[in-house]
């Protein structure tokens, strides 16, 4: 009778989870992970008024000013910090209708958003990008990057850095390699691919550069390496601290920030008539905030040349801001043809490197009627390098 009953919860269990993506073959796992990195400390402590955050991202995006040099502690003050500490990533693995693949895509959302910004319920699932992959014979395991949604939360200024979300990143790769993921008793991966979206690609630059033989292919999505357009998605987005937003303030502490209203979603991430208001509706009612620590070590991420030296796709919207300040055509600097081409030198140990520049697109990818294109693009590069 006991088993009886273990077996009917399991069954009701997949069941739930296989509704919860529409059918398809994924369930929700939980990932403990201890890190062991070094972050920053700030002399900086966030407050819940509205003025003191502008009052941030107008000093944080002045030009020429030594704001950073004046916010990061002293070395009489201690300035990093060694941080060890137990965490639980709130992750979600699917598999074809045939079972695990081979290949493993590894997903890591940016701001804004949590994991299911890669298999996003609105319009019945029409804008999954998980659909396609499983389509293409491909697993892929997504996951709230630390501080967010339902994995585990931390100081927003003095722990929730990039570093640490890398770190994490590395021990759950970690994890999946040596088949430890629930579910996955014993399952090999023989190809890895980390797929990251904005701050989720400045993550996967700075893992795949620190640990070049940790993925065979890595595709940065909403991303260059141009620097001058960060301001405009800071000032653009109309941050304020996540006391004042009815659905964010009981899940996150002092020092989140989310954007105010539906325009500054719409500024940072919509290419212009490449979405609909019911899309921009629902991204703004179901966005996530931003921890301070982030948008202070987002430069970390990608500032020096990388050591990978597997395959590498850059693809960005047309139309994208942070990254592009709205042109990613522009030719910003030598003989490359636009902003995404610049990186190419950045990457010079390298497989193959591949730009790409999505039609009409803005900087949320996965949201606009652009994403087909988006989709196909990667899916095509990874048919060929892998």
């Amino acid at each position: 009778m006991y088993k009886l009953a273990v077996a009917s919860a399991a069954l009701v269990g997949a069941v739930l989870a296989n509704a919860a993506h529409n059918g398809k073959n994924c369930h929700d796992i939980k990932v403990p992970v201890h890190v062991d990195t070094t972050i920053k400390q700030f002399d900086f402590t966030a407050t819940d008024k509205d003025s003191d955050t502008t009052n941030f991202f107008l000093e944080f995006t002045r030009h020429d000013s030594d704001f950073m040099t004046r916010i990061v502690k002293s070395t009489a003050q201690q300035n990093t910090a060694q941080i060890k500490k137990d965490y639980t990533l709130a992750a979600t693995i699917c598999h074809p209708e045939s079972g695990p693949s081979d290949t493993l895509q590894i997903l890591t959302h940016g701001v804004g958003f949590d994991r299911s910004y890669w298999d996003y319920p609105f319009a019945n699932y029409n804008y999954s990008y998980v659909a396609h992959a499983l389509d293409a014979g491909h697993s892929t395991l997504s996951w709230d990057r630390l501080g967010i949604a339902q994995s585990s939360h931390g100081d927003p200024v003095q722990e929730i850095q990039l570093a640490l979300e890398v770190e994490a990143l590395r021990q759950l790769t970690r994890m999946a390699d040596e088949a430890h993921l629930c579910g996955l008793e014993g399952h090999k991966f023989t190809k890895k691919v980390h797929i990251g979206h904005s701050f989720g690609s400045a993550m996967t630059y700075a893992l795949s550069s620190q640990h070049p033989d940790i993925t065979d292919a890595i595709v940065l999505t909403g991303f260059s390496q141009a620097p001058n357009y960060l301001g405009l998605f800071a000032l653009g987005a109309n941050f304020a601290p996540v006391a004042g937003s009815p659905l964010l303030k009981h899940k996150y502490t002092t020092g989140y920030i989310a954007p105010k209203d539906p325009i500054g979603v719409h500024i940072d991430f919509f290419g212009p008539g490449d979405f609909s208001d019911e899309m921009l509706a629902y991204a703004f009612k179901n966005c996530q905030p931003a921890a301070f620590g982030e948008l202070l070590t987002v430069g970390d991420g990608a500032a020096k040349p990388s050591n990978f030296t597997g395959a590498v796709q850059i693809i960005t919207g047309e139309y994208d801001v942070p990254f592009c300040g709205g042109n990613c055509n522009k030719v910003e600097m030598g003989d490359a043809p636009d902003i995404l081409a610049a990186s190419k030198p950045m990457f010079d140990k390298a497989k193959t490197f591949n730009s790409t520049i999505v039609p009409g697109g803005g900087h949320g990818l996965n949201f606009g009627y652009s994403h087909t294109f988006t989709y196909k693009g990667i899916l095509d590069f990874l048919k060929q390098e892998l």
